[in-house]
């Protein structure tokens, strides 16, 4: 079985993240952008607008999978939360734990950084998702609904 080690990724980082980022936004059925990526998630890393952990197989050092937070509040609770945004894990890596790693080790970040919650959306079709999240205690919002809308042209 395949040894995952997760850390805090860095702007040094940033062409091991881009590749995984592009393949998750494709997942997505956004089109491919590999410079995009790297633009993308060198300028959160370098701003400290997010928080990137990666996943690498320990063996290789090879980067597997990651998850992005993005710091936010909650007015209602009067706290701060993370937005999980980003999950993901390349496909030849998916059963080896590293999306339940990356989950553990982004809920003990954000517990260590006193944020009171976190948050994530996903598709209504991402059942393998859906699971995983269910397993680590994460809870469906039956009584919000989530909206949208596009502001650029």
């Amino acid at each position: 079985m395949t040894q995952i080690a997760i850390r805090l990724a860095t702007v040094d980082d940033a062409a091991h993240v881009a590749p995984l980022f592009d393949a998750y936004r494709q997942f997505y059925e956004q089109p491919a952008d590999a410079a995009g990526a790297l633009a993308f998630v060198q300028a959160r890393l370098a701003r400290g607008e997010s928080v990137i952990l990666l996943a690498e197989d320990a063996a290789s050092a090879d980067a597997v999978g990651f998850c992005q937070l993005y710091p936010s509040f909650c007015s209602v609770i009067a706290a701060p939360i993370y937005v999980l945004y980003d999950l993901f894990v390349a496909p030849p890596a998916r059963k080896s734990g590293a999306g339940r790693a990356l989950l553990r080790q982004a809920e003990a970040h954000a517990r260590a950084g006193g944020f009171a919650r976190m948050d994530l959306t996903t598709a209504r079709t991402n059942l393998p998702a859906q699971a995983l999240y269910e397993s680590l205690g994460w809870e469906r919002d039956e009584v919000f609904l989530t909206y949208n809308r596009p502001l650029a042209g």
